[in-house]
Parts: structure tokens; sequence; C-alpha cells
């Protein structure tokens, strides 16, 4: 019995020795490897720590290859003051899930003002069309142009909300009029709000990603892209000092894109769901100690418009509540509020988090459409009237 137990564990021995020696010879095998160049052929040989970089390069290589066909150059010409100005930007092709024909993503600000004979949009063949029709959305700075369908690639959506800070992604587009080209960064912050864009603050849904892929005049438009090779975001702007790239450059997140396009492209129209609030842009500590909080957060009622069957005055919402929650979501701040409201379903139930009084209370408010209470009055200079 005892030499039985002495020869299995003698064989146990052996099989985990010869386990060890062939993953050793294995390694010392693959200290250097050939570089297999794209075409199949072997071009040198290099050390086996360089394959991961080379490997890399290769993917983002193929990701490029995969999208550029679906990015275009944009020249649109509007006439200011009785002279003309020429803007240049980017855009990607896309298709809609419910509705017919060839669409290009842009920036409003790309095509503001320019009508549809004065785009020329210049596709990766190096033809040029001009749109067919045009949607502007000019509080999340995204217009939609069709175009004539040839059967021209299109890129695939990703998912905003599962890039996290950190994650590489790739900025493509036309900076200085340079078609076709790729820059490369990660992803530096996310959430950035209460940008100043326009003379008129009228960009109100800000919710950007922050990146340091290079970004330029020209890059406007033009898609983020992941390491999946999906769209992740609309490039948009950035923070410069020069006008040139600075490593700050922000992208509008694609799942806010991507309902703002459905929404055009079927509607006519971004359909908003409604409150009836103002809220206030500068609240600070000082004023949130006053009502109770230990510090700023969340989104200060200033104002409840007295519109009897509004969603505010049905809910019981008054001025100097502060909204700390909306559908389970903690809320940063009014832009934030503004992002969340504006982008949830029309005739929904939402459950709000309310601070009053020093203490806090659930409501649930009924959204509607905001083009059925919003007038002129409450629009004029109160964008951010929700």
């Amino acid at each position: 019995m005892a030499r039985r137990s002495s020869i299995a564990a003698y064989v146990a021995m052996l099989s985990i020795g010869l386990a060890v020696g062939g993953h050793l010879e294995s390694f010392r095998l693959t200290q250097s490897a050939s570089a297999i160049s794209r075409d199949g052929s072997s071009e040198s040989t290099v050390p086996v720590s360089a394959m991961a970089l080379i490997e890399s390069g290769n993917h983002i290589s193929r990701i490029a290859a995969d999208v550029m066909p679906s990015a275009v150059h944009i020249q649109a010409v509007r006439v200011e003051k009785e002279r003309k100005v020429e803007e240049t930007g980017s855009g990607v092709i896309m298709r809609s899930q419910t509705v017919k024909g060839l669409f290009v993503i842009t920036n409003n600000h790309v095509v503001r003002g320019a009508e549809m004979p004065a785009i020329d949009v210049v596709l990766a063949d190096g033809s040029t069309v001009h749109p067919i029709k045009v949607y502007r959305d000019v509080e999340s700075d995204i217009a939609i142009m069709q175009i004539p369908d040839g059967g021209q690639p299109t890129a695939q959506w990703g998912d905003s909300n599962g890039i996290d800070i950190g994650h590489f992604v790739l900025a493509v587009g036309s900076p200085f009029g340079l078609s076709q080209s790729v820059t490369m960064g990660i992803v530096s912050a996310k959430g950035r709000r209460d940008l100043s864009l326009t003379a008129d603050q009228s960009v109100t849904n800000q919710d950007f990603i922050q990146t340091d892929a290079a970004i330029n005049p020209g890059n406007s438009g033009g898609p983020l892209i992941d390491v999946r090779g999906t769209v992740v975001g609309i490039n948009t702007a950035i923070a410069s000092n020069s006008g040139g790239n600075e490593g700050i450059g922000f992208s509008i997140p694609s799942n806010l894109v991507r309902r703002v396009f459905e929404q055009m492209v079927a509607y006519g129209r971004v359909r908003r769901a409604y409150l009836g609030v103002e809220l206030d842009n500068n609240f600070n500590d000082e004023t949130a100690q006053r009502l109770g909080l230990s510090r700023a957060r969340g989104a200060r009622i200033t104002r409840v418009y007295a519109h009897q069957s509004s969603p505010a005055v049905v809910a019981g919402l008054r001025p100097d509540d502060v909204i700390l929650s909306f559908n389970g979501v903690d809320v940063v701040d009014e832009n934030h509020l503004i992002n969340l409201v504006s982008l949830a379903d029309i005739g929904s139930s939402a459950t709000i988090e309310v601070h009053r009084s020093r203490g806090k209370s659930q409501l649930s408010v009924q959204l509607t459409d905001r083009e059925e209470f919003r007038t002129a009055t409450d629009a004029r200079g109160t964008f951010n009237t929700r």
C-alpha cells in the first residue's frame, strides 16, 4: 500500500515537473517573435514585450479604417451683416432606427444660419453632396442633415454611459480642414456642465465628456470613438487660449446625441419633458446653509410658473425647494437636473426628493411636453426654465 502511494506521489511530481518545464520552454521560445504585417507577411523579429504595442497599434488602425468612411467634412457659408462667413467642421453618417434615409450628425454651430445649397458635405471618397433637409436643435448644439442615400457606410452607436475616466478614445474629423484625421487620447472627465459656448447661453443640454485627444478648429461635429469602434460622443468645443488644441476638448455624450437625433428625424423637433420651474444658476453654500443644507448641492427652485396644470403646480413644488434627486439619481446642480428632466419620457411619472424647511420629502411629478406650457414670456432670457 505504501509502495503504491509512493508511486502515485512520484507520478504526480513528474507530471507537475513536465508541466512547469513545458511552460518554461514555451516562455523561452516566446521571448522573441516575428511581427506580422497586415498583409500577412513576416517583417522582423521583435521582443515579445513589444508585441502588445504592435497589436494595439494594429487594433487602432483597424478602428480608424472602419470609421473613416462614415466621417465627412463640412463647409457652410452664411451671411452676417451683408458679409459672407465660412464655417468648417466635421460630421458622421448615421441611420435612424425608425426613419428611412441617410443622415449626417454635426454641431448646430457648424451650419448655423446657412441655407442648404450653401452647405457642402464632402464624403470620404471626395464627392460633395448638399443636404436635402436640415434639423437644428439649438439647446444641445446638434444639427441633423439628411443627404441623398447612396448606400454610404455608416458608423455605429456606442454607450456613452459605459466609458469612464481613463478609457482610450479617438477623435475623428477635419482639423484645420485636414479631412480624415484621427487623434487619440483618454477620457479626462465626465459630466462637464455650465460651459459658455454661445453668447446667449442657448446651449442648455450640457453634460460633456472631456478628453485630451487633440481637438482643433474643424473637428466640431466629428465623432468621438471608443476602442470598440463605436461612436460615444460628438466633438463640440475646446478650452483654449490660443485657439488651438491645449489638451482640453469637450464632446456631447452619444446617449444624448442619439436621443436628440431620433426625436428630430421623427418629430422635426426634440420633445422635452417639462417641470414648470426656474432654477438658480448661482446656488452657493451661503444660500444652501440658509436653507438648512451643509453645502450647495442639488438644484434650487427660484420660481414656479403659475400654469394651473403644470407638473410643478400639481406636484406642489415651491420656491426655495431644493431638488436633491430625480428618479433615484442624485442631482449635482441645475444643469444636471435640466438634462435629467429634458431627456425623461413625456407622460412618465418621476419621483423627486426635495429638501424643504430643513427636512426631506418625496414627491411624484407627472412630466409633460414642454411645448404645451412654455410661452415666449417664459423663454425670454430664462434658459433655465424647465
